[in-house]
């Protein structure tokens, strides 16, 4: 696929979006009924959608309407790309734009000066935060770092990073934590590296390792992880000391993978 008929892509799949389905539900099944897409358009598609869902009115005001061509015309315009290359009707790319499209949207200094965030949200969110509300929302906007939790009873720090760095997955421990590995670069590899294959490491974001790694566990204590859900803390506290581990969830179809 090229860059534009990605775009043309990620327009019916937002508009899907806006329309009440889920983005995993739309993105799953663009993927079985375009054979077509390789794995890399498949992420390219998937980058573009989430992109635009995580600043959409920003995007929106941009682009000249909340629907997928107005949040991919936001899109382009943000990222300064050329809009007649990537709205040209050419090859899979998505039609022309009108002279109303052309015209449309607001300045750049406008459109950032909105949150992206739903208005009962940001109405909180301000009284929480005060002067720093419109900073934090956009920070908000950037995709979330990818975290992966050493498993210290199969590996150490060091060895689980350089058996990653094997399979092209970069990382650098956390300050807080040494176990607690940032993917720098390679993060679509982890599923299929020898390291999380191996289980010497784990997806887990780092607050729950944190969380986890405050607990003063010895060996023969009995733990209760009562809202369990996937199990990522059940997990992390059984590597850090032999004994027994409850997993509770009210709703046990959560602790499948578990």
């Amino acid at each position: 696929m090229t860059p534009a008929a990605r775009v043309a892509a990620a327009i019916d799949l937002l508009d899907q979006v806006i329309a009440g389905r889920s983005a995993e539900q739309a993105l799953l099944g663009w993927a079985r009924e375009s054979r077509y897409a390789g794995s890399k358009d498949r992420a390219g598609v998937r980058d573009l959608v989430f992109e635009a869902l995580r600043r959409r009115d920003s995007l929106a005001a941009l682009g000249g309407g909340l629907d997928g061509r107005g949040l991919m015309i936001g899109l382009a315009r943000l990222q300064g790309l050329d809009l007649g290359s990537v709205f040209s009707g050419i090859a899979h790319a998505p039609s022309q734009l009108s002279d109303v499209e052309r015209a449309g949207g607001v300045d750049a200094g406008a459109a950032c000066a909105l949150p992206d965030m739903p208005g009962f949200a940001w109405e909180l969110w301000q009284r929480s935060l005060g002067p720093t509300s419109l900073s934090l929302a956009h920070a908000m906007r950037e995709r979330a770092p990818v975290w992966l939790r050493v498993n210290t009873m199969r590996a150490t720090a060091s060895d689980a990073r350089e058996m990653l760095a094997q399979d092209g997955i970069q990382t650098k421990p956390s300050e807080l934590l040494p176990t607690a590995l940032e993917v720098v670069s390679g993060q679509r590899k982890i599923a299929t590296s020898a390291a999380y294959a191996g289980g010497l490491v784990e997806l887990q974001d780092l607050s729950p390792q944190l969380a986890c790694a405050l607990l003063p566990l010895t060996d023969g204590q009995s733990v209760l992880d009562y809202c369990a859900g996937g199990g990522g803390k059940a997990l992390a506290l059984a590597a850090r000391a032999k004994m027994p581990i409850t997993a509770h969830d009210a709703l046990p179809s959560r602790m499948s993978d578990l």
